[in-house]
């Protein structure tokens, strides 16, 4: 019997990275490319990385894109900014190709060669097509063909010396699709992948306006940031270095002037099969409640010998950072471990001016020095819980890998997740390269919270900070999401099931939550997210639409967003 579930298992999850690789394939459009149009030339395109580039003389690399998008209701102004440099031995003679986003018009394109503006052509889909084939043939490359869309532009021959750089300025407009009151703006950027290094420097600005107060703002596909002007207006920015793009970007938005709504996209690939689903629930759930909601914070903070010098203030600043943010009547303790573990306090304690100033007193006299006992700092900081009804937040920080008592990551993670036994909310914090990614993992995902990892050279402070601004205001706790109707049988199975993430969950004041998971039902339905607040029961009712359109596969990436979730979750 285990055997064949192993099997089963094992199957599901090739079946998962096959379709993982296939709706990655469906992504026809890419950010601009340059072609080699030399009559001898035979030279691949620059290959995404890590695969080794078998002959240098005709690469180039991708510097830098900017992009600056000025979008109001349905109509996107698009502007690209793309440098390009040539990496070879010898001057490139090319000409650059835009593959084109649908529903989109290039109407300005200025590309600047030692003060020269050349000129561009848009061409239509069927001799794009037939181009991309007989570039496919002639550099006997099929990368190409993963960019066969809807239409291209194309600018006219130019050079590129050896070691010089040029810059493409586009400029286009762009009509929204829209899909039950979900708009969906898409920028191509998977053609940045073909470089010989990662991008130097990305970024992107999305100015939104609408003529009805915003609702729902969400990449399904980019950690975006989101900033509100007022109810109809709003800032989306995307930063990297040292990139490169997997994906394109998509951006989806909605507005309106009635009640604040939940949104639904589904997406069903046969007409007998389950059907996909996501969820975003709004930022803003109507609040009754004056007094922030109240909780339970746990700082389990590393001060081994390698946290010495600049980690060690970092990590003080983030620690005075969140004590000075708990609100009045919050409970919290301050727990430092190196070879032993040291506490704030044996108890939690009750936030108020004195044991604030108490606690910050205790941070700043924290010192590095000493080995790794986390497991002995996790089950001092667990065992201080006993509330099993307030929400409580562990953020737990290591630059290391524990060299003091139990040191596998099963057992630190067993006894970690025996201990917890108040549904404590867990995010790890691993600092620099050395850390045991897989143990912080486990701790999150074994513990309802999540990891994130700092390079040697961010701020420590920086990221606990973004941290606790999100959790230090839930606004709905324990949280459910389930369907009220259409009632189905118990024979026949949940209507909604494997939702990712799973129940019960918090969410945060100003947090975009989205539920992903898979569907049996069609047609029109209630979905409801029941929790509670300081206590107090809350029920909120979202009718909603599952797709029986199966051969539409607009919403095909939201089967995507299921399967990889999915696969961190088996794996």
């Amino acid at each position: 019997m285990w055997q064949r579930q192993v099997r089963r298992q094992i199957g599901l999850l090739n079946w998962l990275c096959l379709l993982l690789c296939c709706l990655s394939a469906q992504m026809a459009y890419g950010q601009g490319l340059l072609i080699n149009v030399e009559p001898d030339h035979h030279i691949r395109l620059p290959r995404p990385l890590p695969h080794p580039q078998p002959d240098a003389i005709g690469s180039y690399t991708v510097t830098s894109i900017d992009i600056d998008v000025s979008l109001k209701d349905q109509v996107a102004q698009t502007t690209v900014s793309q440098t390009f440099k040539n990496t070879g031995q010898r001057t490139l003679e090319v000409c650059f190709w835009f593959p084109l986003p649908p529903d989109s018009t290039v109407d300005q394109l200025t590309l600047m060669v030692n003060g020269k503006e050349l000129p561009g052509k848009i061409m239509k889909s069927d001799e794009a097509r037939s181009l991309y084939e007989a570039i496919v043939r002639k550099n006997q490359d099929p990368a190409l063909l993963e960019w066969m869309g809807s239409g291209l532009f194309k600018t006219s021959v130019f050079p590129v010396p050896a070691g010089e750089s040029r810059t493409v300025v586009l400029h286009y407009s762009q009509i929204c699709r829209t899909l039950h009151g979900v708009s969906d703006y898409l920028l191509p950027l998977t053609t940045a992948r073909y470089t010989e290094r990662p991008i130097e420097k990305f970024s992107l600005t999305v100015h939104l306006t609408s003529s009805a107060d915003l609702k729902n703002i969400y990449s399904p596909n980019h950690q975006v940031s989101v900033e509100r002007d007022g109810a109809r207006r709003a800032k989306v920015t995307y930063q990297r270095q040292q990139w490169i793009p997997d994906s394109d970007f998509r951006l989806l938005f909605d507005a309106g002037d009635g009640p604040v709504s939940g949104k639904l996209l589904s997406y069903r690939a046969e007409k007998d099969d389950q059907g996909y689903f996501a969820f975003f629930a709004p930022p803003d759930l109507p609040q009754t409640a004056v007094a922030p909601v109240s909780k339970t914070v746990l700082l389990v903070v590393d001060r081994s010998g390698s946290m010495s010098g600049q980690k060690m203030e970092q990590a003080r600043e983030s620690l005075r950072f969140v004590l000075n943010h708990l609100h009045d009547g919050d409970l919290f303790n301050v727990i430092a471990y190196d070879s032993v573990v040291e506490s704030f306090r044996a108890e939690l304690q009750r936030y108020g001016d004195s044991t604030r100033e108490e606690a910050i007193g205790f941070v700043n006299g924290l010192h590095a020095g000493g080995s790794t006992n986390i497991n002995g700092a996790l089950q001092a900081a667990l065992s201080q819980l006993h509330d099993k009804q307030q929400p409580t937040y562990i953020v737990f920080l290591t630059d290391g890998i524990p060299t003091v008592g139990p040191t596998s990551v099963a057992e630190i993670a067993k006894n970690a997740q025996a201990a917890n036994q108040v549904r404590a909310r867990m995010f790890c914090f691993g600092v620099g390269y050395d850390v045991n990614s897989r143990l912080l993992d486990r701790l999150s995902r074994d513990n309802f919270g999540n990891t994130s990892f700092v390079r040697p050279n961010e701020q420590i402070e920086g990221a606990v900070s973004k941290l606790y601004e999100q959790i230090e205001s839930p606004v709905l706790t324990n949280a459910k999401l389930y369907v009220a109707s259409p009632e189905r049988a118990v024979e026949q199975g949940a209507s909604i099931d494997r939702m990712y993430p799973g129940s019960p969950f918090d969410l945060f004041a100003g947090q975009q939550l989205m539920v992903v998971g898979r569907s049996r039902i069609t047609g029109d339905a209630t979905l409801v997210i029941e929790g509670q607040v300081n206590g107090t029961a809350k029920r909120y009712e979202f009718p909603v639409h599952f797709s029986d359109a199966f051969t539409d596969s607009t919403n095909s990436f939201v089967a995507r967003l299921w399967a990889i979730r999915r696969v961190g979750d088996l794996l």
